[in-house]
């Protein structure tokens, strides 16, 4: 991707090396949002399409980043899914997992390996690939990053097949029909057909695409405001909370999709409801109370806070390592 590099000394004519802390001010705001700002220590801006060679980078840095996500984050993941599943407290769900053993701590844990790291490389290059091409026609920065924002999370869907054998994988009534994700994937498609890996397909879509729109708009304007570190280990927390920040925001305005999406999920077979009818049902099924919606969101909170604040932190690792 063809950057210019900022240096701390002023603009000269038509140079095309600019000053972050002189210019920022001079720059106009349309300037600005076109401009995703990615830290390399130093803030580089992209000025154009990158070159096909490069392209493997990126999807290795987002790859790389969901990997590191899922290996830590996995278990509190999990407890947080048994608390969306049956909307019980924390302690009863832990309980659970505690005497299912360690044996099963990890179970079902290769699907959102693998989903969230073709889904991370597709969420920044997709994006990057539509985002670039519309910019070039002057249209309203804000407007053609929600528009690429929401492409990427669609793309981003056609991965759901994996998250609907995780959901099976974890549910604990599928704990003996299914062995393993193969086994899982082979009975499926024997007894139901490909329709059944997409159950639950559009509160995923409802999902993806305004969160991805809202996390690029949003990223972009925190870093243009951040002020440069010049340590390594500042650049890396500042990139951690920034991320962790944001995808916790996100996460908990989103989280009612996912608790429908789940319930939707845990039926193998019969009829595909609607969102509607979905929600309604979990509505009744809880007391008819919306904030019950939100059972298990201060663990979302805290998985979303360290799992986009461990993304976005080794993003810029692996992309500073690949760059250099």
């Amino acid at each position: 991707m063809k950057q210019l590099t900022l240096h701390h000394h002023t603009h000269h004519g038509r140079q095309k090396i600019m000053s972050c802390e002189c210019d920022k001010k001079e720059m106009s705001e349309g300037d600005l949002l076109d401009r995703t700002c990615l830290g390399e220590g130093s803030v580089a801006l992209p000025v154009g399409r990158a070159g096909l060679h490069q392209h493997w980078k990126e999807f290795v840095c987002g790859g790389g980043s969901a990997f590191c996500n899922i290996l830590i984050s996995y278990p509190l993941n999990k407890l947080i899914f048994r608390q969306m599943m049956h909307g019980v407290e924390t302690t009863f769900a832990l309980n659970q997992l505690q005497k299912e053993g360690l044996g099963f701590l990890y179970r079902g844990m290769l699907p959102p390996l693998m989903q969230r790291s073709l889904s991370m490389s597709l969420m920044f290059g997709v994006y990057d690939e539509c985002l670039q091409p519309i910019l070039e026609r002057k249209v309203n920065p804000y407007v053609a990053k929600t528009f690429a924002g929401v492409v990427a999370g669609c793309v981003e869907a056609t991965l759901m097949p994996f998250e609907r054998l995780q959901t099976l994988l974890i549910h604990p009534k599928y704990h003996n029909k299914f062995r393993n994700t193969a086994h899982a994937a082979s009975h499926i498609a024997k007894h139901y057909g490909i329709k059944e890996f997409y159950r639950g397909l559009v509160p995923i879509l409802f999902r993806n695409g305004p969160s991805n729109a809202m996390f690029f708009v949003i990223r972009d304007e925190v870093r243009i405001r951040l002020p440069q570190q010049e340590r390594a280990v500042y650049t890396g927390l500042q990139n951690f909370l920034a991320g962790a920040t944001i995808g916790a925001l996100l996460s908990t305005m989103f989280y009612p999709l996912n608790v429908i999406k789940i319930a939707m999920q845990c039926e193998l077979g019969g009829p595909h409801r609607t969102v509607k009818y979905e929600f309604n049902y979990i509505l009744r099924k809880r007391g008819s109370k919306f904030i019950n919606f939100y059972h298990g969101a201060v663990l979302n909170i805290s998985r979303a806070f360290l799992s986009w604040g461990i993304i976005n932190a080794s993003y810029e690792v692996f992309r500073k390592f690949l760059y250099s």
